[in-house]
Protein backbone atom coordinates (compact mmCIF):
# COMPACT_ATOMS: atom_id res chain seq x y z
CA UNK A 1 0.00 0.00 0.00
CA UNK A 2 1.53 3.29 -1.14
CA UNK A 3 2.21 6.53 2.26
CA UNK A 4 -0.84 8.00 2.94
CA UNK A 5 -1.32 11.41 4.05
CA UNK A 6 -3.06 10.96 7.71
CA UNK A 7 -2.83 14.84 9.16
CA UNK A 8 -2.17 18.34 7.35
CA UNK A 9 -1.14 21.20 10.03
CA UNK A 10 -3.25 24.16 9.49
CA UNK A 11 -0.89 27.16 8.53
CA UNK A 12 2.09 24.87 7.10
CA UNK A 13 3.08 24.28 3.63
CA UNK A 14 1.12 21.64 2.79
CA UNK A 15 -1.99 23.20 3.82
CA UNK A 16 -0.85 26.64 1.99
CA UNK A 17 -1.15 24.49 -1.18
CA UNK A 18 -4.41 24.13 -1.14
CA UNK A 19 -4.17 21.23 -3.42
CA UNK A 20 -3.44 18.06 -0.65
CA UNK A 21 -6.21 16.05 1.08
CA UNK A 22 -5.83 14.17 3.97
CA UNK A 23 -6.19 10.46 2.64
CA UNK A 24 -4.29 11.13 -0.75
CA UNK A 25 -1.55 8.65 -1.39
CA UNK A 26 1.85 9.99 -1.87
CA UNK A 27 3.63 8.38 -5.09
CA UNK A 28 6.35 9.79 -5.37
CA UNK A 29 9.10 12.76 -4.56
CA UNK A 30 10.82 14.86 -6.37
CA UNK A 31 10.72 12.52 -8.75
CA UNK A 32 11.64 9.43 -6.29
CA UNK A 33 8.90 6.39 -6.65
CA UNK A 34 7.40 6.00 -3.52
CA UNK A 35 4.61 3.91 -4.58
CA UNK A 36 5.92 0.46 -2.90
CA UNK A 37 8.64 2.40 -0.34
CA UNK A 38 8.05 1.69 3.43
CA UNK A 39 7.18 4.74 6.03
CA UNK A 40 10.92 4.77 6.91
CA UNK A 41 12.39 5.34 3.28
CA UNK A 42 9.46 7.76 2.42
CA UNK A 43 10.53 9.79 5.70
CA UNK A 44 14.03 9.65 4.32
CA UNK A 45 13.21 11.03 0.83
CA UNK A 46 10.95 13.56 2.38
CA UNK A 47 14.12 14.81 4.56
CA UNK A 48 16.36 15.42 1.17
CA UNK A 49 13.97 17.03 -0.58
CA UNK A 50 15.50 20.54 0.77
CA UNK A 51 13.53 24.39 0.04
CA UNK A 52 11.94 22.73 -3.20
CA UNK A 53 9.84 19.93 -2.74
CA UNK A 54 8.44 18.00 -5.46
CA UNK A 55 5.02 15.94 -4.54
CA UNK A 56 2.91 13.45 -7.00
CA UNK A 57 -0.25 12.43 -5.49
CA UNK A 58 -3.42 10.47 -5.89
CA UNK A 59 -6.58 10.30 -4.35
CA UNK A 60 -7.78 6.83 -3.10
CA UNK A 61 -11.49 6.11 -3.31
CA UNK A 62 -10.86 2.51 -2.85
CA UNK A 63 -9.56 2.75 0.95
CA UNK A 64 -11.57 5.78 2.02
CA UNK A 65 -14.08 3.63 4.23
CA UNK A 66 -11.22 2.82 6.16
CA UNK A 67 -9.24 6.11 6.39
CA UNK A 68 -9.93 7.95 10.11
CA UNK A 69 -9.13 11.49 11.09
CA UNK A 70 -6.56 11.15 13.58
CA UNK A 71 -7.45 14.16 15.69
CA UNK A 72 -11.25 13.60 16.02
CA UNK A 73 -11.55 10.01 15.00
CA UNK A 74 -14.67 10.89 12.85
CA UNK A 75 -14.98 9.78 8.85
CA UNK A 76 -12.90 11.93 6.63
CA UNK A 77 -15.20 13.44 4.35
CA UNK A 78 -14.13 12.97 0.59
CA UNK A 79 -14.17 15.20 -2.17
CA UNK A 80 -13.11 14.52 -5.68
CA UNK A 81 -9.60 15.35 -6.36
CA UNK A 82 -7.88 14.54 -9.43
CA UNK A 83 -4.23 13.34 -9.69
CA UNK A 84 -2.35 16.55 -9.12
CA UNK A 85 1.37 17.58 -8.98
CA UNK A 86 2.27 19.98 -6.35
CA UNK A 87 5.82 21.87 -6.29
CA UNK A 88 6.40 25.20 -4.41
CA UNK A 89 7.44 26.72 -7.97
CA UNK A 90 4.06 25.70 -10.03
CA UNK A 91 6.11 23.58 -12.40
CA UNK A 92 4.60 20.07 -12.79
CA UNK A 93 6.42 16.93 -12.78
CA UNK A 94 6.81 14.36 -16.09
CA UNK A 95 5.59 10.81 -15.16
CA UNK A 96 5.98 7.56 -17.03
CA UNK A 97 4.74 5.65 -14.57
CA UNK A 98 1.06 5.01 -15.32
CA UNK A 99 0.56 5.81 -19.12
CA UNK A 100 -3.33 6.57 -18.80
CA UNK A 101 -2.67 9.44 -16.33
CA UNK A 102 0.88 10.41 -17.78
CA UNK A 103 2.40 13.54 -19.07
CA UNK A 104 4.76 13.91 -21.97
CA UNK A 105 6.64 16.84 -23.60
CA UNK A 106 7.65 16.80 -27.64
CA UNK A 107 11.00 17.32 -27.63
CA UNK A 108 10.69 19.33 -30.82
CA UNK A 109 12.56 22.36 -29.85
CA UNK A 110 12.34 22.16 -26.38
CA UNK A 111 14.80 23.67 -23.76
CA UNK A 112 16.91 21.62 -21.37
CA UNK A 113 19.74 23.17 -19.48
CA UNK A 114 22.33 21.81 -16.64
CA UNK A 115 22.24 26.01 -15.20
CA UNK A 116 19.99 28.25 -12.74
CA UNK A 117 18.71 25.42 -10.91
CA UNK A 118 17.58 24.59 -7.07
CA UNK A 119 20.58 24.88 -5.18
CA UNK A 120 21.53 21.26 -4.58
CA UNK A 121 25.17 20.57 -3.65
CA UNK A 122 24.97 16.90 -5.60
CA UNK A 123 24.36 18.66 -9.35
CA UNK A 124 20.90 15.88 -9.39
CA UNK A 125 18.91 18.73 -11.36
CA UNK A 126 17.73 19.32 -14.94
CA UNK A 127 15.80 21.46 -16.59
CA UNK A 128 12.90 20.64 -19.25
CA UNK A 129 10.63 23.14 -20.45
CA UNK A 130 8.13 22.30 -23.94
CA UNK A 131 9.22 24.86 -27.30
CA UNK A 132 5.50 26.44 -26.12
CA UNK A 133 6.85 27.33 -22.69
CA UNK A 134 3.87 25.95 -21.48
CA UNK A 135 5.57 22.54 -19.04
CA UNK A 136 8.34 24.01 -17.41
CA UNK A 137 9.83 21.20 -15.64
CA UNK A 138 12.46 20.70 -12.89
CA UNK A 139 13.98 17.36 -12.87
CA UNK A 140 15.78 15.46 -10.15
CA UNK A 141 17.74 12.12 -10.48
CA UNK A 142 19.82 10.03 -8.21
CA UNK A 143 23.55 11.73 -8.86
CA UNK A 144 25.29 14.15 -11.11
CA UNK A 145 26.28 11.73 -13.59
CA UNK A 146 22.68 10.48 -14.53
CA UNK A 147 21.95 14.14 -14.95
CA UNK A 148 24.49 15.02 -17.26
CA UNK A 149 23.31 11.74 -19.14
CA UNK A 150 19.95 12.29 -19.48
CA UNK A 151 20.62 16.28 -20.60
CA UNK A 152 23.08 14.63 -23.40
CA UNK A 153 20.46 12.47 -24.66
CA UNK A 154 17.46 14.95 -24.46
CA UNK A 155 19.81 17.83 -26.09
CA UNK A 156 21.03 15.05 -28.86
CA UNK A 157 17.50 14.59 -29.61
CA UNK A 158 16.49 18.34 -29.94
CA UNK A 159 19.54 19.06 -32.06
CA UNK A 160 18.59 16.12 -34.18
CA UNK A 161 14.89 17.46 -34.65
CA UNK A 162 15.89 20.68 -35.46
CA UNK A 163 16.46 20.95 -39.00
CA UNK A 164 12.42 19.73 -38.89
CA UNK A 165 11.76 22.91 -37.19
CA UNK A 166 13.78 25.02 -39.97
CA UNK A 167 11.62 23.66 -42.53
CA UNK A 168 8.14 24.37 -40.30
CA UNK A 169 9.71 27.67 -40.27
CA UNK A 170 10.13 28.23 -43.68
CA UNK A 171 6.34 26.47 -44.56
CA UNK A 172 5.28 30.22 -42.64
CA UNK A 173 7.33 32.00 -44.58
CA UNK A 174 5.46 31.64 -47.99
CA UNK A 175 4.21 35.34 -47.52
CA UNK A 176 6.23 38.33 -46.83
CA UNK A 177 6.29 39.71 -43.52
CA UNK A 178 9.48 40.61 -40.65
CA UNK A 179 11.24 37.36 -41.65
CA UNK A 180 9.39 37.04 -44.83
CA UNK A 181 11.55 35.52 -47.50
CA UNK A 182 15.22 35.40 -45.28
CA UNK A 183 16.80 32.25 -45.16
CA UNK A 184 16.63 30.52 -41.69
CA UNK A 185 20.03 30.09 -40.86
CA UNK A 186 19.98 29.12 -37.10
CA UNK A 187 17.80 28.53 -34.46
CA UNK A 188 18.14 27.90 -30.82
CA UNK A 189 17.61 28.76 -27.11
CA UNK A 190 19.73 31.38 -25.68
CA UNK A 191 19.67 32.15 -22.10
CA UNK A 192 20.20 36.10 -21.68
CA UNK A 193 21.34 37.70 -18.33
CA UNK A 194 18.76 40.26 -17.58
CA UNK A 195 19.61 43.47 -15.73
CA UNK A 196 20.10 42.58 -12.05
CA UNK A 197 20.54 39.51 -11.60
CA UNK A 198 17.42 37.29 -13.42
CA UNK A 199 18.25 35.24 -16.63
CA UNK A 200 15.34 34.77 -19.47
CA UNK A 201 15.13 31.68 -21.94
CA UNK A 202 14.92 33.24 -25.54
CA UNK A 203 14.33 31.36 -28.58
CA UNK A 204 16.42 33.04 -31.15
CA UNK A 205 15.92 32.77 -35.31
CA UNK A 206 19.08 34.14 -37.47
CA UNK A 207 18.23 34.79 -40.51
CA UNK A 208 20.18 36.28 -43.44
CA UNK A 209 19.91 39.65 -42.33
CA UNK A 210 18.25 39.69 -38.71
CA UNK A 211 18.47 38.14 -35.45
CA UNK A 212 14.97 37.45 -34.01
CA UNK A 213 14.11 36.73 -30.61
CA UNK A 214 10.82 34.87 -29.30
CA UNK A 215 9.77 33.75 -25.94
CA UNK A 216 8.50 30.33 -28.05
CA UNK A 217 8.59 28.86 -30.67
CA UNK A 218 5.91 30.50 -32.93
CA UNK A 219 3.67 28.17 -34.23
CA UNK A 220 2.13 30.27 -37.10
CA UNK A 221 3.05 32.97 -39.80
CA UNK A 222 1.54 36.16 -37.47
CA UNK A 223 3.46 34.56 -34.67
CA UNK A 224 7.04 34.61 -36.54
CA UNK A 225 6.32 38.19 -38.24
CA UNK A 226 6.41 39.16 -34.68
CA UNK A 227 8.98 38.44 -32.67
CA UNK A 228 9.97 40.39 -29.08
CA UNK A 229 12.81 42.10 -30.53
CA UNK A 230 14.30 41.90 -33.60
CA UNK A 231 17.82 43.17 -34.44
CA UNK A 232 19.67 43.85 -37.57
CA UNK A 233 22.95 41.47 -38.09
CA UNK A 234 24.55 44.81 -40.31
CA UNK A 235 23.99 46.80 -36.84
CA UNK A 236 25.08 43.92 -34.78
CA UNK A 237 28.83 42.81 -33.11
CA UNK A 238 30.32 39.59 -31.12
CA UNK A 239 32.11 41.54 -28.73
CA UNK A 240 33.62 38.53 -27.12
CA UNK A 241 32.94 34.74 -26.98
CA UNK A 242 34.21 32.84 -23.92
CA UNK A 243 34.75 33.65 -20.64
CA UNK A 244 32.19 36.07 -19.55
CA UNK A 245 33.51 40.11 -17.85
CA UNK A 246 32.16 39.99 -14.18
CA UNK A 247 29.03 37.68 -14.23
CA UNK A 248 28.52 35.14 -11.98
CA UNK A 249 25.18 33.74 -13.25
CA UNK A 250 27.39 31.47 -16.22
CA UNK A 251 29.85 28.80 -16.61
CA UNK A 252 32.71 31.95 -17.69
CA UNK A 253 33.70 29.31 -20.66
CA UNK A 254 30.36 29.50 -22.08
CA UNK A 255 28.81 33.10 -22.45
CA UNK A 256 29.10 35.42 -25.54
CA UNK A 257 28.00 39.15 -26.07
CA UNK A 258 26.73 40.99 -28.60
CA UNK A 259 26.23 45.08 -29.13
CA UNK A 260 24.14 46.24 -31.08
CA UNK A 261 24.05 50.16 -32.57
CA UNK A 262 20.74 51.53 -32.55
CA UNK A 263 19.02 55.09 -32.84
CA UNK A 264 18.71 55.50 -28.71
CA UNK A 265 22.56 54.05 -28.12
CA UNK A 266 24.34 50.55 -27.94
CA UNK A 267 22.25 48.21 -26.22
CA UNK A 268 24.39 44.87 -25.26
CA UNK A 269 23.40 41.52 -24.33
CA UNK A 270 25.20 38.89 -22.40
CA UNK A 271 23.99 35.17 -23.56
CA UNK A 272 24.55 31.54 -22.21
CA UNK A 273 24.83 28.41 -23.92
CA UNK A 274 24.68 24.50 -22.92
CA UNK A 275 27.87 23.07 -24.35
CA UNK A 276 30.60 24.12 -25.75
CA UNK A 277 29.62 23.16 -29.12
CA UNK A 278 26.63 25.08 -29.23
CA UNK A 279 28.93 28.38 -28.08
CA UNK A 280 31.11 27.60 -31.39
CA UNK A 281 28.11 27.15 -33.56
CA UNK A 282 26.30 30.28 -31.94
CA UNK A 283 29.74 31.96 -32.13
CA UNK A 284 30.42 31.55 -36.09
CA UNK A 285 26.85 31.85 -37.23
CA UNK A 286 26.65 35.26 -35.64
CA UNK A 287 30.13 36.70 -37.24
CA UNK A 288 29.58 35.09 -40.60
CA UNK A 289 25.54 36.52 -40.55
CA UNK A 290 27.10 39.42 -40.16
CA UNK A 291 29.46 39.48 -43.40
CA UNK A 292 26.86 37.88 -44.97
CA UNK A 293 24.35 40.64 -43.95
CA UNK A 294 26.78 43.02 -45.40
CA UNK A 295 27.11 41.66 -48.43
CA UNK A 296 23.40 41.18 -49.13
CA UNK A 297 22.33 44.61 -48.14
CA UNK A 298 25.56 46.30 -49.78
CA UNK A 299 24.41 49.98 -49.26
CA UNK A 300 23.02 52.05 -46.73
CA UNK A 301 22.29 55.97 -46.77
CA UNK A 302 20.85 58.56 -43.78
CA UNK A 303 19.90 61.94 -44.07
CA UNK A 304 22.05 64.82 -42.25
CA UNK A 305 23.85 68.21 -42.07
CA UNK A 306 27.09 69.09 -43.11
CA UNK A 307 28.22 72.46 -43.26
CA UNK A 308 25.02 73.59 -42.88
CA UNK A 309 23.45 72.24 -46.15
CA UNK A 310 21.21 69.07 -45.99
CA UNK A 311 22.14 66.29 -47.78
CA UNK A 312 22.13 62.30 -47.69
CA UNK A 313 24.88 60.29 -46.48
CA UNK A 314 25.58 56.75 -48.45
CA UNK A 315 27.86 54.24 -47.70
CA UNK A 316 28.38 50.96 -50.40
CA UNK A 317 30.55 48.45 -49.28
CA UNK A 318 32.50 49.12 -52.58
CA UNK A 319 32.00 52.33 -53.66
CA UNK A 320 32.89 54.14 -50.24
CA UNK A 321 31.22 57.80 -48.71
CA UNK A 322 29.55 59.51 -50.70
CA UNK A 323 27.38 62.59 -49.61
CA UNK A 324 25.28 64.21 -51.74
CA UNK A 325 22.26 66.37 -52.60
CA UNK A 326 18.90 66.13 -54.07
CA UNK A 327 16.77 68.73 -55.75
CA UNK A 328 13.43 68.62 -57.51
CA UNK A 329 13.59 68.18 -61.20
CA UNK A 330 17.27 68.07 -60.95
CA UNK A 331 19.82 65.21 -60.42
CA UNK A 332 22.16 64.64 -57.42
CA UNK A 333 24.99 66.98 -56.93
CA UNK A 334 28.13 64.68 -55.28
CA UNK A 335 29.49 67.42 -52.38
CA UNK A 336 32.27 64.10 -51.75
CA UNK A 337 33.24 61.11 -52.17
CA UNK A 338 35.97 58.78 -50.85
CA UNK A 339 36.90 55.01 -50.92
CA UNK A 340 36.86 52.91 -47.68
CA UNK A 341 40.84 52.54 -48.35
CA UNK A 342 41.28 56.49 -47.61
CA UNK A 343 39.04 56.37 -43.99
CA UNK A 344 41.66 57.32 -41.71
CA UNK A 345 39.43 58.01 -38.75
CA UNK A 346 36.00 57.63 -37.45
CA UNK A 347 34.16 58.42 -34.26
CA UNK A 348 31.10 59.74 -32.71
CA UNK A 349 29.68 61.88 -29.68
CA UNK A 350 27.43 59.67 -29.12
CA UNK A 351 24.40 62.01 -29.40
CA UNK A 352 24.30 62.89 -33.09
CA UNK A 353 27.71 63.78 -34.79
CA UNK A 354 29.72 61.38 -36.78
CA UNK A 355 33.29 62.73 -37.62
CA UNK A 356 35.05 61.29 -40.42
CA UNK A 357 38.98 61.81 -41.61
CA UNK A 358 39.92 60.58 -45.08
CA UNK A 359 43.23 62.64 -44.76
CA UNK A 360 42.15 65.02 -47.42
CA UNK A 361 42.29 68.74 -47.75
CA UNK A 362 38.77 68.99 -46.01
CA UNK A 363 40.02 67.58 -42.97
CA UNK A 364 38.04 65.79 -40.12
CA UNK A 365 34.54 65.59 -41.80
CA UNK A 366 31.53 66.77 -39.26
CA UNK A 367 28.18 65.31 -40.15
CA UNK A 368 25.05 66.12 -38.13
CA UNK A 369 22.84 62.54 -38.20
CA UNK A 370 20.23 64.15 -36.26
CA UNK A 371 20.33 60.98 -33.75
CA UNK A 372 22.29 59.05 -32.59
CA UNK A 373 25.05 57.47 -34.68
CA UNK A 374 25.63 54.38 -33.24
CA UNK A 375 23.70 52.26 -35.83
CA UNK A 376 25.86 54.33 -39.21
CA UNK A 377 28.91 53.31 -37.11
CA UNK A 378 28.47 49.72 -36.06
CA UNK A 379 27.24 49.43 -40.29
CA UNK A 380 30.82 50.76 -41.33
CA UNK A 381 32.64 48.34 -39.11
CA UNK A 382 30.60 45.65 -40.67
CA UNK A 383 31.09 47.06 -43.96
CA UNK A 384 34.95 46.93 -43.20
CA UNK A 385 34.59 43.41 -41.23
CA UNK A 386 33.52 42.30 -44.73
CA UNK A 387 36.07 43.55 -46.99
CA UNK A 388 38.49 42.34 -44.87
CA UNK A 389 37.26 38.98 -44.70
CA UNK A 390 36.80 38.79 -48.55
CA UNK A 391 41.00 38.74 -48.34
CA UNK A 392 40.58 35.74 -46.37
CA UNK A 393 42.13 37.40 -43.88
CA UNK A 394 40.40 37.11 -39.99
CA UNK A 395 38.21 39.93 -39.05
Amino acid sequence: MPILISKIFKGLAADQTEALYVGDAILSVNGADLSEATHDEAVQALKKTGKEVVLEVKYMKEISPYFKNSSSGATVSWDPSPAVSLQKQASPILSLRDLKEGKNMPLKMCYVSRKCLPIDPENRYLEVCSADGRIPLFLRVKDEVTAQSWFNAIHTNVNALVPRVKEELRALLAAAGVAGSKEIKHIGWLTEQLPGDGTKNILTILTEKDLLFYNSLPQTRDALNKPTHSYPLIATRLVHSGPSKGSHLYDSELSFALRTGTKKGVETHLFSVETHRDLAMWTRMLVDGCHSAAEFTQEVSAACTWNGRDCTLSIHIDKGFTIFTTEPGISRTILLQQPFEKLQMSSDDGAKMLYLDFGSAEGEIQLDLHSCPKTIVFIIHSFLSAKVTRLGLLA
